[in-house]
């Protein structure tokens, strides 16, 4: 069995969803030596997430912005951790929605994502600002 980890720090995106999975996979080359395993991606933050889903068509990211918007709106009456500006307890509730980590299936050295699948950075600050990922790949 092996092991790797490594820390990455992204640079500030701006408010929506991300295709980061070139990002990762830029980071990790030891995926190559993994025949069957798996690929953790986990987020050091509160205010974003991560996600899978669409990689082909943009309209889809744009959307799911559009969506999370509407289903968690800012300046809601009784949201009462509001000091850190309208968008901060709306991205804790998306971040928490989506949550701070995706698990993939590692197979022959590359990730088994279906076809139209890719790894999302979900950013739900207007000034999130750089975000730390720690990747983890394990398996023989």
């Amino acid at each position: 069995m092996k092991f790797f980890q490594k820390e990455i720090k992204l640079q500030p995106y701006s408010r929506g969803f991300h295709l980061i999975t070139n990002s990762i996979l830029d980071a990790i080359p030891e995926i190559r030596e993994i025949r069957i395993g798996q690929l953790q991606v986990f987020i050091k933050h509160t205010s974003a997430s991560l996600s899978i889903n669409e990689n082909a068509d943009a309209t889809v990211r744009s959307d799911f912005e559009s969506h999370f918007n509407i289903m968690v709106p800012e300046n809601a009456s009784y949201y009462r951790h509001t000091y850190e500006g309208s968008d901060d307890m709306p991205a804790h509730i998306k971040a928490s929605l989506l949550g701070a980590s995706v698990n993939i299936p590692i197979t022959n050295g590359e990730l088994n994502l279906g076809i139209w699948q890719g790894i999302y950075l979900c950013e739900h600050r207007d000034y999130g600002g750089a975000r730390h990922i720690v990747i983890t790949i394990f398996g023989a």
